[in-house]
């Protein structure tokens, strides 16, 4: 790779290894919702998707969020098989979230901006998984319409239960855990 390009440096890939560590353990904190046409499920993944993008910026957040997620899915049989869309999904949550907290000089630290930052993500997050459900279940898998209906709309409703919690845990945690890090030099050294 010639020097013009990016690199991650150790200090990011550390990072980016322990959220995405972070993220697959809190996925495990969950509560299994069958529905007709497939099951899902309240889970804690999301609260740590949307803080490692606020605190650590669009692409190590993404990343982190991405991977977390989608090797949390490769653990289970009903999940594997989508672990790439998964990636695709949660990256977004993630990038979306510390795009817009880290844009415009903000570098994650003002409160009003995470909060939009958190919500715009989080939101998203719904559309493409909704999205993503009413396309497999439709062109995919050749469902009738109500049970399609029927599977997004569960789906919808824990989804959006999971982002509201989301939210809330991941601004708490990104107000008490910021200062921590950057008083031991953290965000300095990952600018590196």
């Amino acid at each position: 790779m010639s020097d013009d390009k990016k690199k991650f440096s150790v200090y990011q890939l550390a990072v980016i290894g322990l959220m995405s560590a972070m993220v697959f353990v809190a996925t495990n904190f969950r509560i299994d919702i069958p529905t007709p046409l497939g099951k899902t499920m309240l889970h804690l993944g999301n609260v740590m998707c949307l803080l490692s993008g606020l605190l650590f910026g669009g692409v190590m957040g993404g990343l982190s969020a991405g991977f977390g997620s989608a090797i949390f899915d490769l653990f289970d049989p009903s999940f594997a098989p989508e672990f790439w869309i998964t990636f695709i999904l949660k990256f977004a949550m993630g990038f979306i979230a510390g795009y817009i907290s880290h844009m415009n000089g903000y570098n994650g630290e003002n409160k009003r901006v995470n909060v939009i930052a958190a919500i715009t993500a989080a939101a998203a997050y719904v559309v493409l998984y909704i999205s993503k459900t009413i396309i497999m279940q439709l062109v995919v898998l050749q469902s009738k319409w109500e049970a399609v209906a029927a599977v997004a709309g569960t789906k919808f409703v824990v989804s959006s239960v999971n982002g509201i919690i989301a939210v809330i845990a991941s601004i708490a945690l990104v107000l008490s855990i910021r200062p921590a890090l950057k008083a031991a030099g953290i965000f300095e050294k990952l600018d590196r």
